[in-house]
């Protein structure tokens, strides 16, 4: 027995020296005594502001793991939520400010103020205790709610949903560190599945319900449904502890070397070099041409700004906010470019479908987020489905090239759509569509978990966020652009007797009140081949996850000596 309990220590400490570089300096001055006697010497000296090592590797199990995931899963969902309870809202909005010309602008702020924030997050959960970081970010969310419930213009709405945004850069990533913090690699499969799959109830019952308040109250309550929810989440997470498994100095500490601790001269030169980017891309053939000064002048201050964030991020090396060795990794950008593409064409699906929808099919706001159903629950099923079968057999690859090949296959099928498609196209597609994303989910993020030690899995969670939401904000702003031009072109080539600008001005709905007759049948022809182009777009982004997948690597994450390996 005492043999037994030796040989446990010694292997415990092992393990913890190789995920903590601190600890593992500690041992090689250590004298040279039995291992447990080691051991306890070196918790009783560590300092009151760092927590035990101990402490550092109890998992959360029971009533305190439910509480944390019922917690998590509820700020995914509204986070999810909010963004397709818009999407089955935004005709009417369009029509109610008469800014159908901004609809791009109500994805691309939300996503540009997220991606911006976003890679400094990272930085704040490796400094600062997991669930108040949280926390303050769900915080900041729920002001960006309050302000587009009351917004009164089309610009303060894209100015609420640029808080929301905000809130949301430090959300996705925040959930996957916590669960990385409480369970060990072989069960975060099963947990990342479950929250990413309950959480996306919140597509499902998002165009339901924006449907709903749309039709019989307000679009305001698509906002506003998120405040009163969000005292459950302070109340549940207030009197949990998440455990630590790198120890953290105090948060005064942090606050004294905060510049070089999140490296924000790194920030200050990156958010500049996102937002002059994506308003070339939103501005680029709608209210500048592709060839004026003001956009090829975005363009170039976007490029020069960005050589310097690099060359700085360089000089910056481990400390940098977006370290460069780390994503230097394969199993890294890879899984960031995967995750990219696969959720920036899943952003503009949940778009474009309910334009679809009300403008060609002329159903209303609930009947839509109705027909938007059979790509959603596909999607869910899939998504708990793949993570379970990963925790059992191992292998995340398969799953990533499987999802590459569906969304392909489905976006380009989606693409075939015309005023006339039968029911059972349009199901049928819809299911293959929402089962490519849901077999793919959360393979980038277990890639990446079972690639780095515990103390670079913030950082690498922020990247692989940022690159959901940068890449959410160019797919948007090139799928406004790619829609309005076809709009223009196509309404002049089928119905030269109509204005384009008045179809445009009037909305995803009021054209229906504009034009009548062979007028309205060739416009809708005209806005079922625009909305198609835009699908010509997200299929290539299938074809982009199919691809880039390969570099994520074959490896088995039942293998616990994975969890500390490096590529």
């Amino acid at each position: 027995m005492a043999l037994s309990t030796t040989a446990t220590s010694t292997s415990r400490e092992h393990s913890l020296e190789q995920a903590d570089p601190v600890r593992q300096q500690e041992h090689s001055t250590a004298p040279s005594n039995d291992s447990s006697q080691k051991y306890t010497h070196d918790v009783k000296q560590q300092p009151t502001d760092q927590v035990s090592t101990e402490e550092e590797h109890k998992w959360v199990t029971g009533v305190p793991l439910i509480t944390i995931m019922g917690a998590i899963c509820l700020v995914c969902f509204l986070m999810l939520l909010d963004i397709s309870i818009i999407v089955t809202a935004i005709p009417q909005i369009t029509s109610d400010f008469s800014s159908l010309q901004d609809v791009g602008w109500y994805g691309s702020a939300f996503q540009l103020a997220s991606a911006a924030l976003l890679p400094l997050t990272g930085s704040l959960y490796v400094n600062f205790d997991s669930k108040w970081t949280f926390l303050a970010f769900f915080a900041v969310f729920e002001l960006g709610s309050l302000l587009c419930g009351v917004a009164t213009s089309s610009e303060m709405l894209i100015v609420g949903r640029a808080v929301a945004g905000m809130g949301t850069s430090g959300i996705q990533n925040g959930a996957f560190t916590i669960i990385a913090e409480c369970v060990p690699m072989p069960k975060r499969p099963a947990l990342i599945g479950f929250v990413m799959g309950v959480s996306q109830l919140g597509l499902v019952v998002g165009p339901l319900v924006g449907g709903a308040f749309t039709e019989y109250t307000t679009w305001r309550w698509c906002f506003y449904i998120n405040l009163p929810i969000g005292g459950l989440v302070a109340a549940a997470l207030f009197f949990v502890k998440v455990p630590r498994p790198v120890a953290k100095p105090k948060a005064l500490t942090v606050f004294r070397t905060l510049p070089k601790k999140l490296d924000l001269l790194g920030f200050a030169i990156f958010a500049p070099a996102a937002i002059q980017l994506l308003l070339a891309l939103q501005y680029g053939g709608n209210q500048f041409a592709w060839n004026s000064a003001t956009i090829i002048g975005l363009f170039c201050g976007a490029g020069a700004t960005f050589v310097v964030f690099v060359a700085w991020e360089y000089y910056k090396g481990d400390a940098a906010m977006i370290p460069l060795p780390m994503l230097g990794k394969r199993t890294v950008w890879a899984s960031s470019l995967v995750y990219g593409f696969l959720m920036s064409q899943m952003f503009t699906t949940s778009y474009y479908l309910p334009i679809y929808f009300q403008g060609v099919k002329d159903v209303s706001p609930t009947l839509s987020g109705v027909y938007l159903l059979p790509m959603i629950l596909s999607q869910l099923f899939l998504a708990i489905g793949a993570g379970t079968l990963v925790g059992k057999l191992g292998y995340y690859l398969p799953f990533s090239l499987l999802s590459g090949v569906l969304l392909a296959i489905g976006n380009g099928l989606v693409s075939t759509f015309t005023p006339g498609t039968s029911t059972g196209r349009w199901i049928g597609y819809q299911i293959l569509l929402g089962a490519g994303g849901g077999v793919g989910l959360q393979m980038p993020i277990i890639a990446v978990q079972n690639t780095l030690p515990p103390q670079q899995i913030p950082i690498a969670m922020a990247l692989i966020m940022f690159s959901q939401t940068f890449g959410g904000a160019m797919f948007l702003s090139f799928s406004a652009t790619i829609f309005t031009n076809s709009l223009n072109s196509l309404i002049a080539q089928y119905a030269p007797l109509v204005d384009p600008e008045t179809i445009i001005a009037a909305g995803a709905t009021g054209f229906w009140n504009v034009v009548s007759g062979d007028d309205l049948a060739n416009v809708l022809v005209a806005y079922a081949e625009s909305v198609a182009r835009v699908f010509y777009l997200t299929a290539s982004a299938g074809v982009c996850c199919f691809v880039f997948a390969w570099g994520m690597g074959w490896k088995d994450i039942r293998n616990k000596e994975n969890e500390a390996s490096k590529v």
